[in-house]
Formats: C-alpha cells, sequence, structure tokens
C-alpha cells in the first residue's frame, strides 16, 4: 500500500477505513511501523523458537506494547525488537501482508490478531501476580503461527476465532482470582471526586499491584493518592483500601486526560493504557512504568521504586485547597465494587424482584470510551432506561453515565459498577448464574448487552461472548474496520450482533 503507514486496530481509526498518515491516538508513522516490525517478529519467535517460559513472557508483554494507547517510545520499542530478533532472527513474515490479502482472510486474522493483543494484555496483569495457564501461555504460539499460515482457509481462521474468545475466557478468570486471591474480593465502596489540600500522586491504568506498591512506598509520607481512568475500582479491594491516604478518584474517563492534567500541581503515574500524547505543559509530571513509555516521560523500570514520583509529589504540594471536581454529569461521588461475588451474594432477592415484577430488564451497559462523537449514546441510553431496571456496567465507558443518580430498587443501586474492561468475567459470571437460577439458557434472560468498543482488549472480550454464545449484542459506536461484509454477515446470521441506533428505537426494540 502506499501509505506512510496502515492502522485500523481501534474504533477511531480514520474514516473508518484506516489511518495512514498518523494515528488518530496520536501515534507518528514511525512509531506504527515500529509496531509492525515487532508484531512481525513476534509471530516470527512464535513459529521458531521452543515454547518456555522466557520466550512467552516476551510474547506476552511485546503483544501488550503495541495494543493502543500504550507506547510511542520509538527507541524502547526498537529495543524490544531487537531482544525478539536475538532469540529468532529477522521476521521472514510481515504483518502488514495481511492487511493486503483477500478482505475475508484479512479480517479473520484481524479478529485473531487483536484479540490476542486484548488477551495479552489481561495475561499480564495476571503474570505479574505469579498467575499464569498452560493453556492460554500456549495459545499465544498457536495463534501467532496460524496468523503467518497463508494457506490456512478461511473456516479454520473463523474456528480459530471463537477459539481465541475461548482462551480469553480462561485468561480473564485466571486474572479474577489473581486479583481476588491477592487483594480480597471487592466490596461496594463510594469514591469521593474531591481532591484534598497537599500533595498528591494520580495513578491511571489498570495495574492493581503497581498501585499496590505505590500505596505502600508512600505511606506515613504525607502523599496523598487517587485513582484515575480505570483505576476507579481499585478503591473496592479490602487490601488496597485499607490505606488511609488512598483516598478518591481523579478526573473523569482516559480521553480527557490532555484538559484534566494540564493545571494539575501533582504527578501522574502510568501504569498501562491508556496514555495520550503528553502536551508539554505537563509532561514534566508524567511518570510511566511497566509496558507504558513516552518520549522524555520518566520511566520507571522494574524495580518499582518510586522515590523520583514521591519527590516530584513532594515538590509540586498539590492544591492548597481542597478541589471539589465533578464528574461529567455533576455528581461529586462515584460508587464501584459490585463484582460477582457481591452481585451473586444478593442473587436471591434479585431473582425474587425478577420474579415479583419489580426488576423487569437489565442492561449490561459497558465497554471503551472514547473522544469520538457518538459516545454520548451512552448516557442517555442510562438515562432513558426504564426505572424497574437494572444497570450492570464496567470499563471506561462507564464515565458517561456513573455519576448520575438513577435510584435504587429494593435497596439494590440502580447502577451496579463491575469494576474495569478486565473484570468482563465478572459480567458473564453473574449471567451464568442468573440463567442456572431461572433454568433457561443465556439468552432467554431479560438481560441485553449494550457495548462499546475502542481497542483490542475489547475485542478479545467480544470474541469471548461470541464463544459462550451471547446473542442480540448491540455494539457501537462503529463497527470495527477490519470486520468484512462477508464475516460481519456471519456474525449477524449465528449471534445477532447489531450496531447500535438510537437510545430510543434501540430500548423500543428491546422492551417490546
Amino acid at each position: 500500500m502506499n501509505t506512510d503507514m496502515f492502522c485500523f486496530q481501534c474504533e477511531q481509526t480514520v474514516g473508518g477505513q484506516g489511518c495512514t498518515t498518523m494515528g488518530v491516538c496520536g501515534k507518528r508513522a514511525d512509531t506504527a511501523n515500529l509496531q509492525d516490525k515487532l508484531t512481525s517478529s513476534l509471530i516470527k519467535l512464535a513459529n521458531t523458537c521452543e515454547k518456555n517460559e522466557e520466550n512467552t513472557k516476551l510474547l506476552i508483554e511485546g503483544l501488550f506494547t503495541t495494543v493502543t494507547n500504550v507506547n510511542f517510545d520509538d527507541i524502547e520499542i526498537q529495543k524490544i525488537i531487537d531482544k525478539v530478533i536475538e532469540k529468532s532472527g529477522n521476521p521472514d513474515f510481515d504483518v502488514q501482508s495481511i492487511w493486503t490479502c483477500d478482505e475475508d482472510k484479512r479480517s479473520l486474522k484481524s479478529l485473531i490478531l487483536f484479540g490476542l493483543k486484548g488477551m495479552a494484555a489481561y495475561a499480564h496483569h495476571a503474570w505479574i501476580l505469579g498467575y499464569k495457564d498452560e493453556k492460554v501461555n500456549y495459545f499465544f504460539y498457536e495463534a501467532l503461527i496460524a496468523v503467518a499460515n497463508e494457506d490456512i482457509t478461511n473456516d479454520e481462521l473463523l474456528k480459530l476465532v471463537l477459539k481465541t474468545g475461548d482462551v480469553n475466557f480462561k485468561c480473564m478468570e485466571m486474572l479474577d482470582k489473581a486479583n481476588t486471591q491477592t487483594y480480597g474480593n471487592p466490596e461496594p465502596t463510594k469514591v469521593s471526586m474531591t481532591i484534598e489540600k497537599g500533595p498528591f500522586i494520580v495513578v491511571s491504568g489498570h495495574d492493581l499491584h503497581d498501585l499496590a506498591m505505590l500505596l505502600e512506598q508512600t505511606k506515613d509520607m504525607g502523599i496523598n493518592v487517587y485513582t484515575h481512568g480505570e483505576m476507579l475500582p481499585c478503591h473496592a479491594y479490602p487490601e488496597l483500601k485499607k490505606y488511609p491516604h488512598l483516598k478518591g478518584n481523579f478526573g473523569t474517563a482516559w480521553q480527557n486526560q490532555q484538559k484534566e492534567f494540564a493545571n494539575i500541581s501533582a504527578p501522574i503515574l502510568f501504569t498501562t493504557n491508556c496514555i495520550m500524547p503528553v502536551h508539554d505543559s505537563y509532561k514534566d509530571r508524567v511518570f510511566t512504568t511497566s509496558v507504558v513509555e513516552y518520549p522524555e516521560c520518566v520511566h520507571i523500570g522494574e524495580d518499582k521504586d518510586f522515590r523520583l514520583i514521591i519527590e516530584k509529589a513532594l515538590e509540586l504540594g498539590g492544591y492548597k485547597e481542597d478541589k471539589h471536581m465533578k464528574g461529567i454529569n455533576g455528581g461529586d461521588t462515584l460508587t464501584v465494587g459490585f463484582a460477582h461475588k457481591t452481585v451473586l451474594s444478593v442473587a436471591d432477592k434479585l431473582i425474587e424482584l425478577v420474579k415479583a415484577g419489580k426488576v423487569k430488564h437489565i442492561f449490561l451497559i459497558g465497554g471503551c470510551d472514547g473522544a469520538k462523537t457518538g459516545r454520548n449514546y451512552y448516557t442517555e441510553f442510562a438515562q432513558l432506561t426504564p426505572k424497574d431496571t437494572l444497570i450492570l456496567t464496567l470499563a471506561c465507558g462507564k464515565y458517561r453515565f456513573n455519576d448520575l443518580d438513577l435510584g435504587e430498587i429494593d435497596g439494590i443501586p440502580r447502577i451496579l459498577d463491575m469494576g474495569q474492561c478486565n473484570d468482563a468475567y465478572s459480567a458473564i459470571m453473574v449471567a451464568f448464574e442468573l440463567a442456572k437460577a431461572f433454568n433457561c439458557g443465556i439468552n432467554e434472560l431479560p438481560l441485553s448487552l449494550i457495548l462499546s468498543w475502542y481497542e483490542q482488549k475489547a475485542v478479545a472480550v467480544l470474541l469471548t461472548l461470541l464463544y459462550l454464545d451471547f446473542e442480540n449484542i448491540k455494539l457501537g459506536p462503529t463497527l470495527p474496520a477490519f470486520v468484512s461484509p462477508n464475516v460481519l454477515n456471519i456474525l449477524v446470521e449465528k449471534f445477532k450482533i447489531k450496531p447500535i441506533t438510537t437510545p430510543k428505537e434501540d430500548l423500543k426494540e428491546i422492551l417490546g
């Protein structure tokens, strides 16, 4: 292709087709091409090297590095490429060849590759906490070998697409176990959006382990810690909320960070995606760790020595008076902690409410947020849901409506925040348990999935839902550019996936 770059792995890609000169995410063409080279190198590694722990770790970290809004540092990406080539030699497969092959094969291979990148993120979080799974680890090799196979049939690829969903379900289950056995089962917790006066640090991303280590290193130092973005659900974990200086949540969704961080008198730590291009107005206050890197920003290595960010927090001093922040809809508190253990602990009550007609329907409104127009759909949808319905939510898409007060049904809040995108496992388990209680299939439940997607972790979750035979998923704001018309027809016919329309029309269709 006669382009500077080509990338269509996220929802916001230019024209709904692909970024060809610069990524909408802010990724430069040189960076995009290096990430393609890294992906090609990882495919060569999977095809030629021994399946051992060292190589698996490199595959997982390398794939995670290429997820949208993770690594913008060409020098550091090249270092990973060099490390992979040292083990396997120069790649003899160019991942860009996928984008120019038959559109259906391209579509199926893209679903596998992008789903694999998302699964790598989940596997990475679990690995850090000491949790690994042989089936999950082996599949990275199997799938990458298939992606490189030019003779593989579309039928074989379609089976592998669903297997990607199968293995990702196992991976999410492993991560749920890693998080809950390390930090306890989440508990319903009200989180303040007020930033108290004095020194503080804002932590963004998804990694619980990094937050735990920062909390330990800052205890009794007079420094408060605030979550940002998808770190919000961390307030619900007993082993994290026990630290009194974990005070609350800063700001709103990830795509607002450039505006919200511009005048902040504190450092920000990015532990995983989603980092946006860092403006000069706050570049000296941004620190990265793990797979996240950005040019000219201080990176904290595997030793997780947070002294530099602690010193920066003390130097900046924070705000002189309490700063009262608001959510997108004007709310000043957020409630988290309704993971599957919590929801299922009141399952009997929930079942009785459904049987009594007090809960007529349950909506799962979850997924990624983003800056592209059309995402106000999810706010409007939540606001229009009848008062006798519940909303389960997870991932950063909830920032569109999680500060709304939609009331309760017999003591159960109408909005139940189930956690990060990493916690989609919780929503699936609740659906399974309700189906068991009502002695019906999951698609016979009064349950509808209204999903927003942005990047590759959402792709992995979608493939899991398809593998588990969830039907009638409404997906938006737009359908993936990498899905061909023929593959889309398969998804529509087999799983009844539909694009969102308007909140009123979709609610009317769902509730009949």
